[in-house]
């Protein structure tokens, strides 16, 4: 198959609404065939993908609930997301030829962290205004957000207060992960970025969710290895519908069906075992971290009903497999590359 071809395969799906039952027998089909799954169905399900992460966000539960029931075999126990019964915003005239070009650099290992920033920028970009007041909207319909968003941003989390907790807290744990790896605990400075002038909730969700991103690591079980950074990617997706992770995860998918099938269960595996696993999770935009920095991630998560990730797989398989993983290896460079792009996270 030319790289034309997979990009009018991919396009055709990406154009249209996806049909729920079409998505569970795709996905079934890809786990049946497993190293043998066929490129024109990985490009399919990356259609489908895309659709909802650009045109119509309010299907990102839809479609993600339907893909992981179908490759994990059993039944989300927790209520379906409601979408917006909207029509699919119409796609801008050069989206899905940048969308792809894209996935082409990112497959050829061409892209670097200024080029990535710059045009994942502009494919967001290319959508009308309306679109982010969709997202905005969408929002909504996940568990817990009406609760957890307030008319005022959360202040901003003190090192000090972090250094002074107990050892064995929380708060201790997140002030070594901060320090140690030299990390920022906001990522970016968010006025100049801009979050208060988007419209709510998607102002406190992304900003909170920037000073958070680290205590769902500890909390919720994810280690700071590639692998698991796509599954967090996932798990916030299901948590408040975050769409920079549904666009970012299109974009991986995509990239996978141009790549050998043999890392294709390793990746799916670990999106759709994450997206349960924050389907199953309490809302954790409802815990007032400021007020448990002195109790242990354990204690958080009895008081909070959350579980640990069950792992498929060992969290540094990219890391720490060879060939086998290839694919996964070049989709985590990918990851690492947008993770320096988090201006792009944080206003999605």
């Amino acid at each position: 198959m030319t790289s034309t071809e997979a990009q009018d395969i991919f396009i055709k799906h990406a154009n249209v609404p996806f049909d729920i039952a079409h998505i569970g027998e795709v996905t079934g089909r890809l786990k049946q065939t497993g190293r043998k799954a066929s490129k024109a169905d990985r490009l399919s399900l990356a259609g489908a993908l895309a659709h909802a992460a650009f045109l119509a966000p309010d299907r990102t539960g839809q479609v993600y609930d339907a893909v992981s029931e179908a490759w994990l075999d059993k039944a989300i126990d927790t209520p379906k997301i409601a979408t917006l019964g909207m029509q699919p915003e119409a796609a801008p005239t050069d989206l899905w030829d940048m969308f792809w070009a894209v996935v082409e650099d990112a497959s050829a290992g061409k892209l670097d962290a200024g080029g990535i920033t710059e045009r994942t920028a502009a494919l967001g970009g290319t959508m009308p205004p309306a679109s982010v007041q969709r997202v905005a909207e969408m929002s909504y319909t996940f568990p817990g957000i009406v609760d957890a968003t307030t008319d005022s941003l959360p202040l901003k989390i003190d090192l000090a207060d972090l250094a002074a907790q107990p050892a064995g807290s929380l708060g201790a744990e997140f002030h070594t992960l901060i320090v140690d790896n030299k990390f920022d605990l906001e990522v970016l400075d968010r006025a100049e970025i801009g979050l208060a002038e988007l419209p709510s909730p998607l102002d406190y969700l992304n900003t909170r969710i920037l000073q958070a991103h680290d205590l769902w690591h500890i909390t919720a079980g994810y280690e700071t290895t590639a692998l698991h950074e796509i599954a967090l990617s996932a798990f916030q997706m299901a948590q408040f519908g975050h769409n920079y992770s549904a666009q970012f995860l299109s974009i991986v998918a995509a990239v996978s069906a141009l790549s050998p099938a043999s890392g294709y269960k390793y990746l799916m595996d670990t999106i759709t075992t994450a997206w349960v696993h924050g389907r199953e999770t309490p809302p954790m935009m409802l815990i007032p971290w400021e007020d448990v920095w002195h109790k242990s991630a354990a204690e958080i998560r009895t008081d909070f009903g959350i579980s640990e990730y069950k792992r498929p797989h060992r969290a540094d398989l990219i890391e720490k497999t060879a060939p086998l993983t290839a694919f996964i290896r070049m989709v985590a460079n990918l990851f690492q590359i947008f993770k320096g792009s988090q201006q792009s996270i944080a206003k999605s």
